[in-house]
């Protein structure tokens, strides 16, 4: 009777120690991700162009190439003073993380209201959230990062 209940416990332990590999094994993924690749991106001024924006340059960090075009990152400048008729336009695209390098930056996004950001602030805009830029300072330098980098901007105004 002793050599039963000691495989009984045993058996129950190699269960215990069995379920916990289970659990241990990470999730797989759907789909595989590109290869990543190393990329530095140096200031310089001449890498400041006109793109999206008419009130505005953008440089290219080059992580677009980098990460299999998952995601962009540019540095925006304010090339222009701030007008609504120019710049005040409902739009929305894809997922936005901005931070704010120089300058101040304001806009109204849909159900969360207005928000100034200054240097050192940063927000996340999720998929398809409207949004209205209502002002900027006349400095104000902003890195943007998007997902996926080949977005697109619906302009609703």
């Amino acid at each position: 009777m002793a050599k039963a209940k000691r495989k009984t416990k045993a058996t129950t332990v190699k269960a215990k120690k069995s379920k916990k590999k289970i659990a241990a094994k990470p999730a797989k993924r759907a789909t595989a991700r590109p290869k990543h690749k190393f990329a530095v991106s140096h200031h310089r001024e001449e890498d400041f162009d006109h793109g999206l924006r008419p009130y505005s340059a953008y440089r290219d960090l080059g992580i677009a190439p980098a990460t299999g075009g998952m995601v962009q990152a540019h540095v925006i400048r304010m090339t222009k003073p701030f007008t609504a008729e120019e710049v005040a336009i409902p739009h929305y695209h894809d997922v936005d993380f901005f931070y704010v390098l120089k300058g101040w930056f304001q806009s109204e996004f849909e159900g969360e209201g207005v928000h100034t950001f200054y240097a050192g602030s940063c927000w996340i805009q999720p998929p398809g959230i409207k949004h209205t830029v209502l002002g900027y300072s006349d400095d104000c330098e902003l890195l943007e990062i998007v997902l996926p980098a080949d977005f697109e901007t619906v302009t609703l105004g």
